[in-house]
């Protein structure tokens, strides 16, 4: 059966340009990023309005909910910090340095059920706002961010075989982490990857799901943003219609196996979420600055709290 993605109607697609990135159900509305506006909004599909979360976001892509109520984690691009958003509208930074520098651009995000949050942690060709003082890590890795004894923020690294992580996702026994590693404007592989997960919170030797190819255009773009269904599958948005077979959503199995692939109507994908009253509607982002929503695709999304 394939997928009908119609987009938003509203000013997402209507009036504000520029890419949109992460995407958050917070039980009865949708909140997207308005990446380089620097705004979150709220979608209602009860009522079709939006409206703002926040403003002088900073460059926030990737969003995602606390397993305390209210709280919301963003990604900052442009202050190169995960920032945590409180439910009366102030907000808080939390540790912004790892070995005692100061880390890369935070991109995408998932809250595990003890409430740390892994981040992926890429270079960005957009610099940061304000003097640039820091320089970028020698490394692109996925990050773990926590509290400690004292409930001091602290990071943790946790992949070392990274080069570009784009996408983080964690299974639902949160024993395996999914990462979309690698971008076409830079070398390497890019790939789903699947790293065991140990009781330390520790990754082991990754398992390639996919890896996308090439042709005479170019390179094909990877995957930028995951959700999970209701059964652990990977619904994932990748590609371009710079090369290759297009913008595209795809379902991994939790073994690789492809087993839904449909192609997008926009260009760029860059999250997708599960929303509505029963996670059965498909939220899908993109860069070029559009939201589409897909309806009646026989799958519900995954509640990990």
């Amino acid at each position: 059966m394939a997928w009908k993605f119609e987009p938003v109607p509203g000013p997402i697609n209507g009036g504000y340009g520029g890419a949109l990135g992460g995407l958050a159900w917070d039980g009865n509305g949708m909140l997207v990023s308005l990446l380089e506006a620097g705004f979150i909004h709220r979608h209602d599909p009860a009522s079709g309005t939006f409206t703002e979360v926040r403003r002088h976001a900073n460059r926030v892509n990737g969003i995602a909910f606390s397993t305390e109520p209210g709280v919301l984690y963003g990604c900052q691009e442009g202050g190169r910090r995960m920032i945590q958003f409180q439910p009366r509208g102030t907000a808080n930074p939390t540790a912004t340095r790892i070995d005692g520098k100061v880390h890369n651009f935070p991109c995408d995000l998932c809250v595990d059920r003890g409430g740390r949050v892994w981040f992926s942690d890429p270079y960005s060709h957009v610099l940061s706002f304000g003097p640039q003082i820091f320089p970028p890590l020698h490394h692109a890795s996925v990050l773990r961010l926590g509290r400690d004894e004292r409930a001091h923020w602290h990071l943790d690294r946790v992949t070392e075989d990274t080069v570009a992580p784009r996408a983080v996702l964690l299974s639902p026994d949160e024993k395996t982490l999914y990462v979309g590693e690698g971008e076409i404007s830079r070398k390497g592989p890019r790939e789903l990857r699947a790293y065991p997960v140990d009781a330390y919170g520790h990754v082991g030797t990754p398992v390639v799901m996919h890896t996308f190819g090439a042709d005479q255009r170019g390179e094909h773009r990877g995957i930028e943003g995951m959700c999970l269904d209701s059964e652990g599958n990977i619904v994932a948005v990748c590609g371009s219609r710079r090369s290759g077979p297009g913008p595209h959503v795809m379902v991994f199995s939790p073994s690789g196996t492809i087993l839904e692939s449909h192609p997008l109507p926009g260009d760029l994908p860059a999250r997708c979420q599960f929303g509505g009253p029963a996670l059965d509607r498909l939220y899908v982002s993109t860069l070029a600055g559009e939201l589409f929503i897909a309806s009646g695709i026989g799958r519900k999304g995954y509640r990990r709290f």
